[in-house]
Protein backbone atom coordinates (compact mmCIF):
# COMPACT_ATOMS: atom_id res chain seq x y z
CA UNK A 1 0.00 0.00 0.00
CA UNK A 2 1.69 3.01 -1.62
CA UNK A 3 1.19 6.35 0.01
CA UNK A 4 -0.48 9.10 -2.53
CA UNK A 5 2.45 12.00 -2.25
CA UNK A 6 0.08 14.70 -3.93
CA UNK A 7 0.05 17.49 -1.77
CA UNK A 8 -3.41 19.30 -3.90
CA UNK A 9 -6.12 16.89 -4.69
CA UNK A 10 -9.40 17.69 -6.52
CA UNK A 11 -11.87 16.29 -3.75
CA UNK A 12 -15.56 15.86 -4.93
CA UNK A 13 -18.32 16.28 -2.19
CA UNK A 14 -21.52 14.36 -2.75
CA UNK A 15 -24.06 14.98 -0.84
CA UNK A 16 -27.81 13.52 -2.02
CA UNK A 17 -30.89 15.52 -0.92
CA UNK A 18 -34.22 14.29 -0.37
CA UNK A 19 -36.62 16.90 1.31
CA UNK A 20 -34.28 18.76 3.56
CA UNK A 21 -35.17 22.37 3.25
CA UNK A 22 -35.00 23.24 6.56
CA UNK A 23 -30.91 21.71 6.83
CA UNK A 24 -29.13 21.91 3.61
CA UNK A 25 -27.95 25.68 4.10
CA UNK A 26 -26.84 24.45 7.44
CA UNK A 27 -24.92 21.59 6.60
CA UNK A 28 -23.84 23.00 3.60
CA UNK A 29 -22.00 26.27 5.50
CA UNK A 30 -20.77 23.43 8.35
CA UNK A 31 -18.97 21.77 5.45
CA UNK A 32 -17.32 24.93 4.04
CA UNK A 33 -16.32 26.05 7.37
CA UNK A 34 -13.98 22.64 7.32
CA UNK A 35 -13.08 22.43 3.32
CA UNK A 36 -12.48 25.87 3.30
CA UNK A 37 -9.26 25.73 5.35
CA UNK A 38 -7.91 22.83 3.97
CA UNK A 39 -5.16 22.97 0.99
CA UNK A 40 -7.08 20.77 -1.51
CA UNK A 41 -9.62 21.83 -4.61
CA UNK A 42 -13.31 21.00 -3.34
CA UNK A 43 -16.82 20.26 -5.47
CA UNK A 44 -19.62 20.20 -3.74
CA UNK A 45 -22.20 17.99 -5.89
CA UNK A 46 -25.53 17.94 -4.46
CA UNK A 47 -28.01 15.11 -6.08
CA UNK A 48 -31.93 16.86 -5.63
CA UNK A 49 -33.83 13.16 -5.61
CA UNK A 50 -37.05 14.72 -6.63
CA UNK A 51 -37.71 17.36 -3.62
CA UNK A 52 -40.99 18.46 -3.55
CA UNK A 53 -40.60 20.84 -0.36
CA UNK A 54 -38.28 23.87 -1.84
CA UNK A 55 -35.27 21.86 -1.50
CA UNK A 56 -34.10 22.89 -4.81
CA UNK A 57 -34.85 26.59 -3.95
CA UNK A 58 -32.20 26.76 -1.30
CA UNK A 59 -30.15 24.70 -3.45
CA UNK A 60 -30.15 26.75 -5.98
CA UNK A 61 -29.63 30.08 -3.49
CA UNK A 62 -26.16 28.03 -2.57
CA UNK A 63 -25.11 27.57 -6.07
CA UNK A 64 -25.22 31.46 -7.10
CA UNK A 65 -22.83 31.93 -4.19
CA UNK A 66 -20.39 29.45 -4.86
CA UNK A 67 -18.86 28.20 -7.73
CA UNK A 68 -17.87 24.88 -6.41
CA UNK A 69 -21.58 23.67 -6.20
CA UNK A 70 -22.89 21.16 -9.13
CA UNK A 71 -26.79 20.51 -8.60
CA UNK A 72 -27.97 17.88 -10.55
CA UNK A 73 -31.77 17.39 -10.62
CA UNK A 74 -33.29 13.82 -10.86
CA UNK A 75 -37.09 13.62 -12.98
CA UNK A 76 -38.29 11.93 -9.94
CA UNK A 77 -37.55 10.43 -6.37
CA UNK A 78 -35.50 7.52 -7.07
CA UNK A 79 -34.19 6.55 -3.39
CA UNK A 80 -31.17 7.53 -1.57
CA UNK A 81 -28.79 4.45 -3.23
CA UNK A 82 -29.51 5.48 -7.03
CA UNK A 83 -29.12 9.09 -5.80
CA UNK A 84 -25.74 8.35 -4.59
CA UNK A 85 -24.98 6.81 -7.52
CA UNK A 86 -25.80 9.77 -9.42
CA UNK A 87 -23.44 11.93 -8.00
CA UNK A 88 -20.69 9.16 -7.63
CA UNK A 89 -21.21 8.95 -11.73
CA UNK A 90 -20.49 12.61 -11.77
CA UNK A 91 -17.54 12.93 -9.44
CA UNK A 92 -14.27 13.41 -11.49
CA UNK A 93 -11.65 14.16 -8.99
CA UNK A 94 -8.89 12.27 -7.40
CA UNK A 95 -11.17 11.87 -3.89
CA UNK A 96 -14.71 11.71 -3.64
CA UNK A 97 -16.21 11.32 0.02
CA UNK A 98 -20.33 11.08 0.14
CA UNK A 99 -22.04 12.89 3.11
CA UNK A 100 -26.00 13.36 4.02
CA UNK A 101 -27.24 16.97 4.07
CA UNK A 102 -29.29 16.21 7.30
CA UNK A 103 -25.97 17.20 9.22
CA UNK A 104 -25.71 13.31 10.89
CA UNK A 105 -22.68 12.76 8.79
CA UNK A 106 -19.91 14.76 10.66
CA UNK A 107 -17.78 17.62 7.87
CA UNK A 108 -15.29 17.38 10.86
CA UNK A 109 -13.77 14.24 9.74
CA UNK A 110 -13.32 15.12 6.19
CA UNK A 111 -9.76 15.92 6.65
CA UNK A 112 -9.00 12.27 8.73
CA UNK A 113 -10.46 10.89 5.40
CA UNK A 114 -8.65 12.91 3.02
CA UNK A 115 -5.14 11.78 4.91
CA UNK A 116 -6.41 8.26 5.19
CA UNK A 117 -6.79 8.14 1.50
CA UNK A 118 -3.29 9.89 0.92
CA UNK A 119 -1.63 7.46 3.03
CA UNK A 120 -3.02 4.52 0.32
CA UNK A 121 -6.42 3.49 1.46
CA UNK A 122 -8.73 3.59 -1.31
CA UNK A 123 -11.75 3.57 0.96
CA UNK A 124 -12.05 5.19 4.14
CA UNK A 125 -15.39 3.21 5.49
CA UNK A 126 -17.37 5.62 8.32
CA UNK A 127 -19.07 3.85 10.99
CA UNK A 128 -21.13 4.99 13.40
CA UNK A 129 -20.01 4.16 17.40
CA UNK A 130 -23.57 3.21 19.15
CA UNK A 131 -24.68 5.07 22.06
CA UNK A 132 -25.60 3.53 24.93
CA UNK A 133 -29.11 4.91 25.25
CA UNK A 134 -31.93 2.36 25.74
CA UNK A 135 -32.59 -0.05 22.64
CA UNK A 136 -35.10 1.00 19.75
CA UNK A 137 -37.26 -0.65 17.10
CA UNK A 138 -34.55 1.12 14.07
CA UNK A 139 -31.57 -0.20 16.38
CA UNK A 140 -32.50 -3.82 17.14
CA UNK A 141 -33.91 -3.82 13.53
CA UNK A 142 -30.41 -2.71 11.97
CA UNK A 143 -28.20 -4.85 14.48
CA UNK A 144 -30.51 -8.19 13.49
CA UNK A 145 -30.71 -7.05 9.33
CA UNK A 146 -26.33 -7.42 9.93
CA UNK A 147 -25.99 -10.40 12.02
CA UNK A 148 -28.08 -11.96 8.57
CA UNK A 149 -26.33 -10.58 6.62
CA UNK A 150 -22.92 -11.31 7.74
CA UNK A 151 -24.28 -15.12 7.82
CA UNK A 152 -25.64 -15.59 4.74
CA UNK A 153 -23.74 -14.01 2.42
CA UNK A 154 -19.81 -14.14 1.53
CA UNK A 155 -19.76 -10.51 1.76
CA UNK A 156 -19.21 -8.83 4.89
CA UNK A 157 -21.08 -5.63 5.73
CA UNK A 158 -19.47 -3.49 8.96
CA UNK A 159 -22.00 -3.14 11.53
CA UNK A 160 -22.93 0.78 12.06
CA UNK A 161 -21.43 1.37 8.22
CA UNK A 162 -22.92 4.39 6.64
CA UNK A 163 -23.50 5.89 3.35
CA UNK A 164 -20.50 8.28 4.97
CA UNK A 165 -16.75 7.23 2.96
CA UNK A 166 -14.23 8.51 1.15
CA UNK A 167 -13.37 6.88 -2.36
CA UNK A 168 -10.17 6.68 -4.27
CA UNK A 169 -10.32 7.53 -8.11
CA UNK A 170 -9.66 3.36 -8.66
CA UNK A 171 -12.24 2.45 -5.71
CA UNK A 172 -14.46 4.69 -7.74
CA UNK A 173 -14.20 3.73 -10.89
CA UNK A 174 -14.84 0.29 -9.28
CA UNK A 175 -18.34 1.12 -7.99
CA UNK A 176 -19.06 2.63 -11.34
CA UNK A 177 -18.77 -0.45 -13.15
CA UNK A 178 -21.15 -1.97 -11.20
CA UNK A 179 -24.55 -1.69 -12.90
CA UNK A 180 -26.95 -3.34 -11.29
CA UNK A 181 -30.05 -2.07 -10.92
CA UNK A 182 -30.84 -3.05 -7.06
CA UNK A 183 -28.08 -1.33 -5.26
CA UNK A 184 -27.21 -1.90 -1.53
CA UNK A 185 -23.81 0.12 -2.09
CA UNK A 186 -22.15 -0.70 1.67
CA UNK A 187 -21.93 -4.49 0.50
CA UNK A 188 -20.65 -3.70 -3.34
CA UNK A 189 -17.86 -1.46 -1.90
CA UNK A 190 -17.45 -4.20 1.17
CA UNK A 191 -17.16 -6.84 -1.94
CA UNK A 192 -14.91 -4.93 -3.82
CA UNK A 193 -11.66 -6.02 -1.82
CA UNK A 194 -10.17 -2.84 -2.29
CA UNK A 195 -7.43 -1.71 0.78
CA UNK A 196 -10.08 -0.15 3.33
CA UNK A 197 -10.29 1.33 7.11
CA UNK A 198 -12.65 2.00 9.30
CA UNK A 199 -12.78 5.57 10.65
CA UNK A 200 -15.27 5.53 13.89
CA UNK A 201 -17.23 8.60 14.90
CA UNK A 202 -20.41 9.61 16.66
CA UNK A 203 -23.65 10.43 15.02
CA UNK A 204 -24.61 14.20 15.75
CA UNK A 205 -28.10 14.81 16.27
CA UNK A 206 -30.41 16.15 13.03
CA UNK A 207 -30.05 19.68 12.07
CA UNK A 208 -33.92 20.03 11.42
CA UNK A 209 -36.57 17.67 10.05
CA UNK A 210 -36.72 14.03 10.53
CA UNK A 211 -35.48 10.95 8.86
CA UNK A 212 -36.69 10.21 5.37
CA UNK A 213 -35.81 6.37 5.47
CA UNK A 214 -39.63 4.89 6.71
CA UNK A 215 -40.24 1.37 7.56
CA UNK A 216 -40.70 0.41 4.41
CA UNK A 217 -38.18 1.71 2.38
CA UNK A 218 -35.37 -0.03 5.00
CA UNK A 219 -37.26 -3.29 4.36
CA UNK A 220 -36.85 -2.39 0.50
CA UNK A 221 -32.86 -1.79 1.19
CA UNK A 222 -32.79 -4.82 3.63
CA UNK A 223 -34.42 -7.17 1.12
CA UNK A 224 -31.97 -5.52 -1.94
CA UNK A 225 -29.33 -6.11 0.14
CA UNK A 226 -29.87 -9.99 0.94
CA UNK A 227 -31.54 -10.86 -2.05
CA UNK A 228 -28.60 -9.47 -4.09
CA UNK A 229 -26.24 -10.55 -2.19
CA UNK A 230 -27.96 -13.97 -0.97
CA UNK A 231 -28.99 -17.34 -2.43
CA UNK A 232 -30.07 -18.73 1.50
CA UNK A 233 -33.49 -18.02 0.97
CA UNK A 234 -33.36 -20.71 -1.93
CA UNK A 235 -31.40 -23.20 0.55
CA UNK A 236 -34.34 -22.46 3.57
CA UNK A 237 -37.00 -23.63 1.30
CA UNK A 238 -34.69 -26.42 0.14
CA UNK A 239 -33.74 -27.63 3.47
CA UNK A 240 -37.19 -27.30 5.10
CA UNK A 241 -38.45 -29.45 1.93
CA UNK A 242 -35.85 -31.94 2.85
CA UNK A 243 -36.56 -31.86 6.73
CA UNK A 244 -39.92 -33.34 5.67
CA UNK A 245 -39.30 -35.54 3.17
CA UNK A 246 -36.91 -37.49 6.24
CA UNK A 247 -40.03 -37.07 8.15
CA UNK A 248 -42.85 -38.48 5.38
CA UNK A 249 -40.10 -41.46 5.25
CA UNK A 250 -39.71 -42.03 8.75
CA UNK A 251 -43.54 -42.06 8.64
CA UNK A 252 -44.03 -44.61 6.26
CA UNK A 253 -41.08 -46.52 8.12
CA UNK A 254 -43.21 -46.90 11.38
CA UNK A 255 -46.66 -47.55 9.48
CA UNK A 256 -44.60 -50.70 7.83
CA UNK A 257 -42.95 -51.83 10.74
CA UNK A 258 -47.18 -51.85 12.44
CA UNK A 259 -48.50 -53.46 9.08
CA UNK A 260 -45.56 -56.35 9.40
CA UNK A 261 -45.92 -57.14 12.76
CA UNK A 262 -49.16 -57.49 12.77
CA UNK A 263 -49.99 -54.08 15.30
CA UNK A 264 -52.88 -52.11 12.88
CA UNK A 265 -55.01 -51.79 15.86
CA UNK A 266 -52.80 -48.96 16.62
CA UNK A 267 -53.31 -46.91 13.20
CA UNK A 268 -56.18 -44.27 13.77
CA UNK A 269 -57.55 -43.70 10.50
CA UNK A 270 -58.70 -40.43 9.62
CA UNK A 271 -57.78 -37.52 7.95
CA UNK A 272 -56.22 -34.75 10.53
CA UNK A 273 -52.59 -36.00 10.41
CA UNK A 274 -52.71 -36.71 6.52
CA UNK A 275 -54.23 -32.77 6.10
CA UNK A 276 -51.55 -31.52 8.45
CA UNK A 277 -48.64 -32.91 6.28
CA UNK A 278 -50.29 -32.17 3.13
CA UNK A 279 -50.75 -28.00 4.05
CA UNK A 280 -47.43 -28.17 5.82
CA UNK A 281 -45.67 -29.80 2.49
CA UNK A 282 -47.86 -27.12 0.73
CA UNK A 283 -46.74 -23.99 2.08
CA UNK A 284 -43.27 -25.29 2.16
CA UNK A 285 -43.68 -25.66 -1.83
CA UNK A 286 -45.48 -22.14 -2.23
CA UNK A 287 -42.38 -20.78 0.20
CA UNK A 288 -39.99 -21.60 -2.11
CA UNK A 289 -41.61 -20.27 -5.43
CA UNK A 290 -42.04 -17.39 -3.77
CA UNK A 291 -38.39 -17.09 -2.74
CA UNK A 292 -37.93 -18.26 -6.43
CA UNK A 293 -40.14 -15.86 -7.49
CA UNK A 294 -38.48 -12.80 -5.86
CA UNK A 295 -35.17 -13.94 -7.61
CA UNK A 296 -37.30 -13.93 -10.86
CA UNK A 297 -38.33 -10.84 -10.72
CA UNK A 298 -34.92 -9.30 -9.92
CA UNK A 299 -33.54 -10.88 -12.89
CA UNK A 300 -36.41 -9.51 -15.16
CA UNK A 301 -35.96 -6.24 -13.58
CA UNK A 302 -32.04 -6.00 -14.45
CA UNK A 303 -32.22 -7.54 -18.16
CA UNK A 304 -34.63 -4.96 -18.73
CA UNK A 305 -31.22 -2.57 -18.66
CA UNK A 306 -33.16 0.42 -17.23
CA UNK A 307 -31.21 3.15 -16.06
CA UNK A 308 -30.78 3.25 -12.30
CA UNK A 309 -31.74 6.77 -12.30
CA UNK A 310 -32.73 9.79 -14.44
CA UNK A 311 -31.65 13.48 -14.25
CA UNK A 312 -33.56 16.14 -15.33
CA UNK A 313 -31.19 18.97 -14.79
CA UNK A 314 -27.42 20.12 -14.16
CA UNK A 315 -26.53 23.33 -12.77
CA UNK A 316 -23.81 24.60 -14.06
CA UNK A 317 -24.07 22.54 -17.40
CA UNK A 318 -20.42 21.91 -18.22
CA UNK A 319 -21.56 19.75 -21.10
CA UNK A 320 -20.89 16.38 -19.76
Amino acid sequence: MSPRKKSKLQIDLVIPVYNEVEAVAKTYADIRQVVDSLPHDFRFIYVDDGSSDGTADTLRGILDNDQRVTVLTLSRNFGHQAALTAGMDAAQGDIMISLDADGQHPPAMIPKMIELIQHGYDIVQGQRIEDRRGASFKKLTSNFFYWLINRISGTQVMPGAADFRALSRDALNGIRSMQEYHRFLRGMISWMGYNSVILPYHEPERVAGRSKYSLGKMFRLASDAIFSFSLAPLYIGLSAGLLFFILACGQLTWVLYLWTTGNTESLEPGWSSLMGVLLIASGIVMILLGFIGVYVGYIFQEVKRRPIYLVKGKTPDDGN
